[in-house]
Order: C-alpha cells, then structure tokens, then sequence
C-alpha cells in the first residue's frame, strides 16, 4: 500500500500519497477543499482538491461519481485535465489536476483588462463550451471564479460539479445568480446549452466593465435588473413559464424596451457589443451557439476552425437519473477509480477494497 501523509488544512485533515509535498492551500468551495501541491513524480505543481464525505449521503455520492465521470471523459485544451485520483483511508476521495495560478475573477478584482486579453479569455471560454456542448454536457454553474487561467493566459474551465446532460426537463436555480440565465429564474426546467451561452455573454460584459452585469440582490430583483437593460421578455419566451407564481410576477413588471448595448459600453469596441447582443438574448432558441460565436468577427485574431475540436463521443449519463444507495455509489466509484488506473477491477458486488489509494503507477490495495 502506498504511503500516506496527514495535514492540517484550515482545520481539515488532508490525508494524500506522499507521492504529493507542500501543501498549501488554494481555495475552500461547498464540495470540498483545494491545496496547491508538488508532484514528485513529475516535478509538477498540482491542485488537489478534498471532496468532503463524499459517501455521506446518496446525492453527494452521486455528485462526486457525476464529477468524476466528467472529468475522465472530458479532454481538451480548455477544460481542466485530471492527472490522479486516489481514496484515502479515511474514505475521503481526492482529484488531481493541473495547477494553475489565478482565475478570472480574482483577475477582473484586481485590474481593468486589456481589449487582446478579454478578447483571448472570451474566445478560450467559447472554444471550450463548444467541446463540452459537443459532448452533450451543459456546465451550469459558468462563472468567473470557474475559470481557471496561468501565467501565460492559457484558460481552463473547471468545477462540472453541477454539470448535467441536454435534457428539456432539467431542473432549475443551480448556477450563481449574477451569472444565471433568464430561463433558469423563468421556467426552471426545460433548458439546455444555452444558458451556458448566457453565462458567458455575462463574464464577457464583466471583463468589458470591470464589474458585474446583473448584480442581483435576489432572484426577484436579477430579472428585474436584465429587463431594464435587455427590456420585457418576448410573449412567446413568456409563454414558455411552467410556474403560475412566476408568470404572475414576469406580468407584473413594467413593459420595459430593450436598450442599446452600445450606450451602456460607451467604450467598447463595435464588434464585441455586436457579439454580446447575441449572446444575451431572452429567447434560448434565439441566443448564438458556441461555434457560431466562435466564427464572430471579434475573435477573427484567434478563430481557427481547424483547431476548434469536438468531443469523439456523447458523454454517458445512462447513470444520473439512478436513485441508489451510498454503498452501490462507492462501489462505482471504485470501479471507476480502477478503470482510470488500469487496473482489472475483479471487486465482488459488495465488497470494497480497503484502503485503494494511487501510487502514482497505478491503484493498489
């Protein structure tokens, strides 16, 4: 069995191979916590998040299993990569990725960014969504903090925690209210890869401004702010409102018109105002897709449609509307785990493998 170190991390015991040195943390989310570490295998600096009781409840469970699928199946420039997954004794899980040094909001707090930067973040963002949507994923929760970015600018979109299938029941009120699509507060169901769209419009309208687009105190009060500035949803996108308490609210607010993009971002180049038109438009159907925004004069200096792939395959969600037990999750996640490392997983339905941690060359127990 591999050799195992403990640490104290804000109060949490963070029990890695020592395979990983200098623990030094990065940030602290809902799910989990991240250190920044060194590989001494690679020589590499490394993030390592803890997810917390993963096995505590059946959701969590089904969410850290949901995380993990998405990270082994999702392989691109702008999607963070995992490099190592291991189950410490203690049965806390940890994922192993590379280490970058900022994100986008920590960038967009500490200075105004320049037109070539915000429009080499925006084109990054947009290449990675058209793989993920390609993969038939939709992130959710796209926000700056989720953006991850090194010091050469390269940009990675991470956190797929909330990530679900294309499915026109989803459920609603999942991603970060500044960043939310209107159809998300509106119907919350029946939506799709577009509201990743959204998100991104909102990040690159922050990028443009230096704060927040729609920075609502509540999600009564974010409608109401995007209906001044983007004007009174359409009736047909009215008509789509599966809540009677909401479509009540939508009917009670004053008709508003749309205001010109261009006199909010007096600065900003013609062209980006042109692009975020068409990303923050109330009617999902109507709203530019990925490879279409990709292809948009504003980001001529970057778009190589050679070099813009797509996912080999459909991401395999046969497994999220499952309601099973923490146990049948854990052994799942084994079999994961085993699968990632290469190793033949001859696990008997019911017995978990004690202790299986990585060393690095693959799983042991």
């Amino acid at each position: 069995m591999a050799e195992f170190v403990r640490a104290q991390i804000f109060g949490t015991t963070f029990e890695i191979t020592s395979r990983y040195t200098d623990l030094q943390p990065v940030g602290m989310g809902a799910f989990g916590l991240v250190c920044s570490a060194k590989d001494q295998l690679t020589g590499q600096s490394v993030a390592v998040k803890k997810i917390m009781k993963p096995f505590s409840t059946p959701v969590l469970s089904k969410r850290t299993y949901r995380e993990l699928k998405l990270l082994k199946h999702l392989r691109h420039e702008n999607v963070i990569s995992l490099s190592d997954i291991f189950i410490s004794p203690l049965e806390d899980i940890y994922f192993v990725t590379e280490l970058l040094g900022t994100d986008l909001h920590r960038l967009l707090t500490s200075r105004p960014l320049e037109k070539q930067f915000i429009q080499y973040f925006l084109y990054q963002i947009l290449r990675g969504l058209k793989y993920v949507h390609s993969a038939g994923v939709v992130h959710r929760d796209l926000k700056p903090s989720n953006i991850l970015v090194n010091e050469n600018c390269d940009l990675k979109i991470c956190d797929f925690g909330l990530a679900r299938i294309q499915d026109p029941q989803m459920t609603g009120y999942v991603s970060t209210r500044y960043y939310r699509a209107p159809e998300i507060m509106l119907t919350w169901q029946k939506y799709d890869v577009e509201v990743d769209i959204w998100s991104a419009g909102c990040i690159f309208a922050e990028m443009l401004e230096g704060k927040p687009l729609f920075p609502g105190k509540d999600h009564v009060h974010q409608f109401s702010i995007i209906t001044e500035l983007l004007g009174t949803p359409p009736d047909d996108v009215i008509n789509t409102i599966a809540s009677e308490n909401t479509l009540r609210f939508v009917q009670s607010l004053p008709k508003r018109q749309r205001q010109p993009l261009a006199n909010k971002f007096k600065n900003a180049d013609p062209l980006a105002i042109d692009l975020l038109e068409a990303m923050l438009v109330f009617d999902p159907r109507k709203r530019v897709q990925a490879g279409e925004a990709l292809a948009h004069e504003y980001l001529a200096p970057y778009h190589d449609p050679t070099d813009e792939p797509v996912a080999d395959e459909k991401f395999d969600w046969s497994f999220n509307d499952a309601d099973l037990p923490v146990d049948t999750w854990k052994i799942m996640m084994y079999s994961e785990i085993l699968d990632y490392h290469n190793v033949e997983n001859d696990t008997e339905p019911g017995m978990i493998p004690d202790g299986a941690v990585s060393d690095g060359r693959g799983l042991t127990a």
